[in-house]
């Protein structure tokens, strides 16, 4: 596993152990995102598709890719991009994850979460249905009446929504998600890429909905206590 770097929170400085990702490079070696050691992250605040990407070359076989810039979802709502030393990219062991918000004691175990990488809408759409399918929730499945009700992801027992954009995710989406989820009766998570604002999160927070945020290497993170309550307690069965 890649070894972990303090990342502190230009917002509200709280630090954090970020362990930056690893991706399988076309020959086959691990490539670890070579984070800048003491290098200040910067907020998030417009994301946009260019910006998000590194290019790095692999040291075992010379190839140069694009890879998704390492982000690190803050637990005050803030989005940060992590610096990256771009002349020492080094191979590396099995894949980490970010760092977490807070551990969960009853978090039930779970096999390591295999992410999809983000390059399009599509991709985050099938990342958080990923995501749901690894907390233990059945049938799911790309919602067909999106556009009706905003709902992009629908399950046995769980509703799913996912903002792909480039700009925090506003108070209304995650209303319209409570909505939905009261009117079925099921449980929701939204799921952001670019984060949320603070009117949102407080809305969020108020109306018990989870939510989480999304780097471009599929992984989400919560950034609420109802995500961690969601990730700390698998579904209930009947």
């Amino acid at each position: 596993m890649a070894e972990s770097v303090p990342v502190r929170c230009p917002a509200c400085r709280r630090e954090h152990a970020f362990t930056p990702p690893v991706f399988p490079c076309p020959c086959g070696a691990p490539l670890t995102v070579p984070v800048l050691r003491g290098g200040v992250p910067t907020r998030i605040e417009q994301r946009t598709w260019r910006g998000s990407w590194v290019r790095l070359r692999c040291p075992a076989c010379g190839r140069a890719d694009d890879w998704p810039q390492p982000e690190l979802g803050c637990s005050c709502g803030t989005v940060l991009r992590v610096p990256v030393d771009t002349g020492a990219p080094r191979p590396a062991g099995p894949k980490g994850g970010g760092a977490r918000r807070k551990a969960t004691a009853a978090a039930p175990v779970r096999p390591p979460f295999t992410p999809v990488t983000i390059r399009t809408a599509r991709d985050a759409v099938t990342a958080a249905a990923q995501y749901l399918r690894w907390l233990g929730f059945t049938g799911i499945r790309e919602a067909e009446d999106r556009a009706a009700t905003g709902v992009d992801l629908r399950g046995d027992r769980v509703l799913g929504q996912v903002d792909p954009s480039t700009r925090p995710t506003p108070p209304r989406p995650v209303e319209t998600l409570w909505l939905n989820c009261l009117n079925e009766d099921r449980p929701g998570a939204f799921f952001s890429l670019a984060g949320y604002t603070h009117p949102a999160r407080l809305r969020a927070d108020r109306l018990g909905i989870p939510l989480f945020v999304m780097d471009l290497t599929g992984t989400p993170q919560p950034v609420n206590d109802a995500a961690d309550d969601l990730i700390g307690g698998p579904p209930t069965t009947t």
